[in-house]
């Protein structure tokens, strides 16, 4: 028992930095990939001993300076309320990542290790679950803050994103019903199988329209731009306006957070998760006959580094969204929730049950 808490420390340590590093790399990548395509330099002035490290510091810089700022609370506020919402937003996103696999299972002697710090036979409802309780910081910010504006940023951000949360979850009903399972490590063991003996059986060949519907329910549900009508920095309605310090730094990192869990389950329920075409525990085994033998150790490395590459794809496709498409109106917005995405969400699950039913 021992041994088995202390594995599942490890694998939780290593699954927890390296989403956290990966959210706060997005800070950097959000700035300098927003000057590529602006045709500027961006962040470069944070420097330790003269090296800039083309900005990097700049993350840390952003540490320090929310660690230094005034705890600033606003007069009238409800103080319990208002200090617990940044911290319910973290901890609600932070749990989600137990679910997803990175790896395949590895043996250590007798002992099989799955890559994952929770197997969950429900792994799919548990991330759904996780993320819809991370509404209630957003609602809570809002309403402690003892500001209109706040509040109006609150019921905002709670109707957009339990809205899209019903589409991320009619979404992904498709991919059960096809794999017929929510345990995401069976999901992604699933799409290692093959079409007529050639083509990955990965989700987003056998679901595209789910895929697209979750993509874009996804991008929703991060509340970045085109969909981040709850923040709207320009109508100055933001649920956090009168948040600073590490407050703020807490709502900030949650988004970044959430754009990296989403970029997860994309590769994990479309993309195949740390599947590579081909390749088996003993190695490469090409349909035409080929077969290129490693070590077992290998094929986990090469697995844990694909999965790794898919969500690092992902998460910049989403900043190069941010910085290509306008912000909806409001009204936009819902309308292209419940009219349009709900809908064709509805008639994908129908069409795979008959499908499936064949």
């Amino acid at each position: 028992m021992a041994v088995e808490i202390g594995i599942k420390a490890i694998l939780a340590f290593i699954m927890l930095m390296g989403a956290l590093n990966l959210a706060g790399l997005l800070t950097w990548v959000e700035r300098k990939q927003s000057a590529v395509m602006q045709d500027r330099i961006g962040a470069n002035r944070a420097s330790i001993f003269g090296i800039r490290l083309l900005g990097l510091f700049h993350p840390l810089a952003d540490v320090l300076k929310m660690l230094t700022k005034e705890d600033f609370v606003p007069r009238g506020s409800d103080r319990l309320l208002y200090t617990l919402a940044p911290i319910l937003s973290v901890f609600f996103a932070i749990p989600a990542f137990a679910a997803i696999p990175f790896g395949d299972a590895i043996q250590i002697g007798e002992r099989v290790i799955e890559l994952q710090v929770a197997n969950l036979p429900i792994g799919l409802l548990y991330i759904f679950a996780m993320m819809s309780m991370g509404v209630y910081g957003v609602v809570l910010a809002g309403i402690s803050s003892n500001n209109n504006y706040s509040f109006l940023g609150g019921l905002r951000a709670s109707s957009q994103m339990i809205s899209y949360e019903v589409t991320l979850g009619v979404a992904a009903m498709g991919i059960v019903m096809v794999y017929e399972s929510m345990n995401l490590q069976e999901i992604v063991r699933a799409q290692g199988t093959y079409l007529w003996n050639v083509i990955p059986k990965w989700g987003v060949l056998v679901q595209p329209l789910g895929a697209l519907l979750f993509f874009v329910a996804a991008m929703a549900e991060t509340k970045r731009i085109p969909f981040d009508l709850p923040e709207g920095e320009s109508e100055i309605i933001g649920y956090f306006v009168e948040y600073s310090g590490m407050k703020f730094g807490m709502f900030f990192l949650t988004d970044f957070l959430e754009t990296v869990l989403l970029s997860c389950m994309m590769a994990t329920l479309f993309f195949g998760g740390w599947q590579v075409p081909y390749l088996y525990p003993e190695g490469f085994h090409f349909p035409w006959g080929s077969l290129w033998s490693m070590p077992h150790l290998w094929v986990i490395l090469l697995g844990i580094a694909s999965f790794t590459l898919k969500v690092v794809f992902f998460c910049w496709l989403l900043m190069t969204i941010r910085w290509t498409l306008p912000r909806f109106r409001y009204d936009q917005l819902m309308r292209l929730g419940w009219k349009i995405i709900l809908p064709l969400s509805l008639i994908n699950i129908v069409v795979t049950a008959i499908f499936c039913l064949r």
